[in-house]
C-alpha cells in the first residue's frame, strides 16, 4: 500500500489491532470476538476523526469491513472487500478443493493428521507451508519480508480462537458467519477483490460484487490469498481504479 496509494495522492491508515504486533497483546478470550472489533474499528475511526471514509478489509479483515458496513454504513463513503467472501460455508468448500492441489501422498498424510486433529504437529504445518500456502496464499517465492513477518507476528492464541486450528477446519466463533442474505443493504460504492488461485473462489468474490447495489469485481488471474503481491499490477489497477471513483 506505501508504494501506491500516496504516490497516486491517497491519504490511508492502518493500525494493529488489539492483540496485534505493536498494540497491546491482553489475554482476556472475551475480547476476541467480531462484535468487539467492530467496535474497536469505530473507535479508530473515531479518533482519527474521519468522516465519509473508505474501508478497506482484507481476508479476516473482509468479514469485518462487512460487518462495519452492516452496522455504520453512514459513515462509509466506500468500501472494498479484499479476498473475503460472504460466508463460512462457501470458504470450506473452496479449501477442500484446494487440498487437491496436494500430491497424493501428502494429501493422505494431511488427512491423516486432521483425523486426529493433530494439528500442531510439525508435519501438518510443513506440509501447510511449503505444499499449500505456496499454491493459494503468496505465489511469490520466496515470499516477500513483509509477509514472513506478517506470519511471524500472528497470534495464534486469538487464530485459534477466532478461526480454529487450521484454515481448513473452522470451529472457533466464526463458524456460523454468513452474510449472503445481507449482502443486499450495503448500498455504499463497494469494490470486491478476488484471485483464480485465491483460497477464497474468485466466482464468489464476482457475486458478491452482484448482490450489492453500487459494487463492481475484479478479479487477479496469476494471484492468490495474497494478490497485492502476487499479482501486483492487476491488484492495485483495481484498487486505484475504484478509490479514484468515489
Amino acid at each position: 500500500m506505501e508504494s501506491f496509494l500516496p504516490e497516486a495522492g491517497i491519504e490511508f491508515y492502518f493500525y494493529d489491532q488489539l492483540g496485534s504486533n505493536n498494540s497491546d497483546q491482553p489475554t482476556d478470550p472475551s475480547l476476541w470476538t467480531l462484535p468487539r472489533f467492530v467496535e474497536e474499528v469505530e473507535e479508530v475511526r473515531r479518533g482519527l476523526g474521519l468522516d465519509q471514509f473508505v474501508l478497506y478489509g482484507h481476508s479476516w479483515g473482509g468479514m469485518l469491513a462487512i460487518d462495519y458496513a452492516l452496522k455504520y454504513q453512514g459513515r462509509l463513503r466506500g468500501l472494498v472487500i479484499s479476498n473475503m467472501t460472504a460466508g463460512i460455508q462457501s470458504y470450506l468448500k473452496r479449501t477442500a478443493a484446494l487440498k487437491q492441489l496436494l500430491p497424493p501422498a501428502s494429501l493422505a498424510r494431511l488427512t491423516a493428521l486432521e483425523a486426529r486433529q493433530d494439528y500442531d504437529n510439525p508435519e501438518y504445518d510443513k506440509i501447510m507451508m511449503e505444499q499449500l500456502y505456496p499454491q493459494m496464499v503468496c505465489r511469490i517465492l520466496p515470499w516477500p519480508e513483509p509477509v514472513i513477518r506478517a506470519f511471524r507476528h500472528a497470534n495464534q492464541a486469538i487464530y485459534n480462537q477466532m478461526q480454529g486450528k487450521s484454515e481448513f477446519l473452522v470451529t472457533g466463533n466464526l463458524k456460523d458467519w454468513e452474510r449472503w442474505d445481507r449482502l443486499h443493504e450495503i448500498k455504499v460504492k463497494a469494490l470486491t477483490i478476488g484471485a483464480e488461485h485465491d483460497e477464497m473462489d474468485p466466482n464468489d468474490m464476482r457475486r458478491m460484487a452482484t448482490l450489492m447495489p453500487n459494487a463492481r469485481s475484479g478479479i487477479c488471474p496469476n494471484g492468490s490469498h495474497l494478490c497485492m503481491w502476487d499479482d501486483q499490477a492487476v491488484y492495485f489497477r483495481h484498487l486505484l481504479g475504484f478509490l479514484k471513483t468515489v
